[in-house]
């Protein structure tokens, strides 16, 4: 038995890294998984883009842990897509339970001296997709009266400030806005709403050459291994990231009836970053 036995959950992002582990985990758990991944380059992306191959992987994994799924490429900034999925998922299995906004995107540079792609980019996958994945879905959850669990992806950079990336800072800030106004909108149909915003998770987002260059600036080409210290050296904790699958532990909890009575709360998984002392 698992804790999410004939639950349906809905996940964006969901070819590789934080979508991929969030999807595994709650299959594991005796969830069907529907998932949607562009899977390909976004323009102003410089780090490797997910591929139809990680895309492909993700139905391997999901069918080897003998879930039910539902995976298809999209964009969560097509409203067509994401709506047809929506009506595909419950045709297939007549409900959706939980949903996980999770695609997301990162890029780099000073705020004044960033692109219009940056920012247009930056905004439309992690601001206006999760907008738009939640319009598609929420009605759905309302109408079959059976509550449910809602939880974004926020950062640390939601909570605080975050220098060369300040697109990426208003969009998690504003993914935790959703969560406060939402949490309001949707007690009233016991559906839940929150998020979680990790640290560095070693994922492609981070575990890349131009981010490497930001962290290590005295070095014409930094290796992750020069970048290391570097990345650690705002967390608490003695560590330089976060795992996806820690996140997706916390994702899991959220959604669970261990968590029933918790609405509201943007969750840090950021090992005492937020938190450190000056100094230590």
């Amino acid at each position: 038995m698992g804790r999410f036995d004939g639950k349906v959950v809905f996940i964006t992002g969901v070819a590789r890294g934080q979508g991929r582990s969030h999807a595994l985990r709650f299959a594991q758990e005796g969830a069907s998984i529907v998932g949607l991944d562009i899977a390909e380059a976004i323009p102003s992306v410089t780090y490797a883009a997910a591929t139809a191959d990680d895309l492909a992987e993700t139905v391997d994994l999901l069918d080897r842990a003998g879930a039910k799924s539902i995976i298809v490429k999209g964009d969560v900034r097509d409203q067509a897509a994401i709506d047809e999925l929506v009506e595909r998922t419950l045709s297939t299995f007549g409900q959706i339970d939980v949903v996980l906004p999770q695609a997301g995107i990162t890029t780099l540079a000073k705020f004044w001296e960033l692109s219009d792609q940056q920012w247009d980019d930056m905004i439309g996958v992690n601001l206006t997709g999760v907008w738009r994945t939640l319009r598609a879905t929420i009605p759905t959850m309302i109408e079959k009266n059976a509550g449910g669990s809602i939880v974004l992806t926020g950062s640390i950079a939601g909570l605080a400030g975050m220098p060369h990336a300040g697109h990426y800072a208003a969009t998690k800030h504003g993914i935790n806005g959703i969560v406060k106004t939402l949490a309001n909108e949707l007690a009233p149909h016991r559906i839940r709403v929150n998020s979680v915003n990790p640290t560095n998770v070693a994922t492609k987002m981070i575990l890349d050459d131009e981010v490497y260059k930001i962290f290590r600036p005295d070095l014409d080409k930094p290796t992750l291994e020069d970048a290391r210290p570097a990345f650690g050296s705002y967390l608490l904790l003695d560590q330089p990231w976060v795992e996806s699958d820690e996140v997706s532990s916390a994702v899991l909890w959220l959604c669970s009836g261990e968590a029933r009575s918790i609405t509201g709360v943007q969750l840090p998984i950021d090992a005492g970053t937020l938190v450190k002392w000056p100094g230590a």
